[in-house]
């Protein structure tokens, strides 16, 4: 990966206000639609064309910072740049 290309879109990631429901805070992250051209093909699932679901170090790599607890879980398939983040609201189970 071209880490100094990926890294010249890290200031046109947006980041959506916080959401939650009774178990998870939520939140989708916007990457520029021209970042897209420059991701590893093998970030892409080959059936979709989308961003497959990322580890935290992958999305890390792109540019995207969050605090800890928060896992990519689905790419907007209409939306392929728009990655869905969640994490729980009460991580130790109490």
């Amino acid at each position: 990966m071209k880490r100094s290309k990926i890294l010249e879109f890290q200031d046109m990631i947006h980041y959506s206000p916080r959401y939650s429901d009774d178990h998870n805070e939520y939140r989708h992250v916007m990457l520029p639609k021209n970042m897209l051209k420059v991701i590893p093909q093998d970030y892409f699932n080959p059936e979709t064309g989308t961003l497959r679901i990322l580890l935290e170090d992958e999305w890390r790599g792109l540019g995207i910072t969050q605090s800890l607890g928060w896992v990519h879980y689905e790419c907007h398939a209409p939306e392929p740049h728009i990655l869905l983040f969640r994490r729980p609201i009460n991580p130790t189970g109490q």
